[in-house]
This record gives C-alpha cells, sequence and structure tokens, in this order.
C-alpha cells in the first residue's frame, strides 16, 4: 500500500483503512484562511448592519413622539456598541467559514445567515413600519436564531461561539428595552410629522 506521502497527502489528512476519508488543513493554513475571511466578513458584516441602520433611524417623527423607557441608554451609545459587535461577530463567522473540513460547518453558515436577516430586519420593521409588536416579534425571532447560531459555532470552533456572547446579551437587552417601549407607549405613538401636515390643510 503506498505512503501517505506518496500519493501527494499531506501530514493534514485523515486516513481509514487506507483511503482519504476527509482533509483537515494545519494551523498555519487555518490563520492564512482565517485572516482572508475577516478581512472581507468584517467589513461586510458592519456595513450591512450600517447600511439598515439607513434605512430607518431614531430620528423620525414617530419615534420622538415615544415616551423613553427608564432603561433607554444615550442614543450615541447605540452605534458604538452596535459598530463593536457587528465587527466582533463578523470576525466569529469568519473562523467558522475558515475552519475547512470541520463537521457542521456549512450547517452553521446557513444557519447563521437566516439569523442575521432578522438582525437587519428589525430597524426597517421598528422604525420604519412604526410597529413595536413587530419588532418585538423579530427580536425574539433574532435570540432564537442566535441561541441555535452559538450552539452550531460551538461545534466548528469554540471561540467563534465564545464571541456570540456579548452581541446575545445585547440582542437580549434590545428585546426588553423593545418591550419596555411597548408599555410606556401603548397608544403605539404618533407620527408627529403627518399630524401638523393634517392642521396646515385644515388651516
Amino acid at each position: 500500500m503506498a505512503s501517505p506521502e506518496s500519493r501527494g497527502v499531506g501530514p493534514g489528512a485523515v486516513f481509514r483503512d487506507g483511503d482519504v476519508m476527509n482533509f483537515l488543513a494545519s494551523k498555519s493554513q487555518l490563520r492564512a484562511s482565517f485572516l482572508r475571511w475577516a478581512l472581507f466578513l468584517v467589513p461586510l458584516t458592519v456595513l450591512l448592519g450600517f447600511t439598515a441602520g439607513q434605512i430607518a433611524g431614531p430620528d423620525t417623527a414617530w419615534f420622538q413622539s415615544l415616551e423613553k423607557p427608564a432603561i433607554y441608554p444615550p442614543p450615541a451609545a447605540f452605534g458604538i456598541v452596535w459598530g463593536i459587535l457587528y465587527a466582533v461577530v463578523g470576525a466569529a463567522l469568519a473562523l467558522v467559514v475558515s475552519a475547512w473540513g470541520a463537521h457542521g460547518r456549512g450547517v452553521a453558515i446557513i444557519l447563521f445567515a437566516l439569523h442575521f436577516i432578522g438582525n437587519l430586519a428589525w430597524t426597517p420593521v421598528f422604525f420604519g413600519m412604526q410597529d413595536m409588536w413587530l419588532g418585538l416579534y423579530v427580536l425574539i425571532y433574532v435570540v432564537v436564531t442566535l441561541l441555535i447560531v452559538i450552539a452550531a459555532f460551538w461545534r466548528v470552533r469554540k471561540l467563534a461561539a465564545l464571541l456570540m456572547l456579548p452581541y446575545l446579551a445585547w440582542v437580549l437587552f434590545a428585546t426588553a428595552l423593545n418591550w419596555q417601549f411597548i408599555v410606556a407607549n401603548p397608544d403605539g405613538g404618533e407620527d408627529v410629522a403627518e399630524d401638523r401636515a393634517v392642521e396646515r390643510i385644515e388651516f
């Protein structure tokens, strides 16, 4: 039987009964692959989050009219926290994507994509559609799918799963904050700009 070297297969290969069953990249290959993916996925994740935030935001007259809960942090904090979290999430995803040969890698990537769609949808739903209840349902979806993603990441790269924990904590806080907005504004708030427009027409 020919040796692995004679068949051109490196030490990263796993064999069973003389046949190549799976290829596991070396540490240097994994490191280089991670850096390449991180340079792509970190900016992409931040960009997607920033773009979703530009579709609609807290500067609307409707949001300004809402009663703010006691746990509502300074508005500037959201941009800072989300910017950091999106960068960390992008790095965690890069760890998983670059884990060639790891069991469950493909499933973990698909689960993350399904989860992140919900993340990006919340801002247009809450601020754009001005629907706090639907925003809450979106966040519940985000939390549930994020827990599944963390479990999937843990099977591929434990560090990737750990990097997602601050993100989970912030999403849980956002869910609680969304609920507090509903409690503080049972009437759903009002679109001040539209009200003023109506007043001008009537006058």
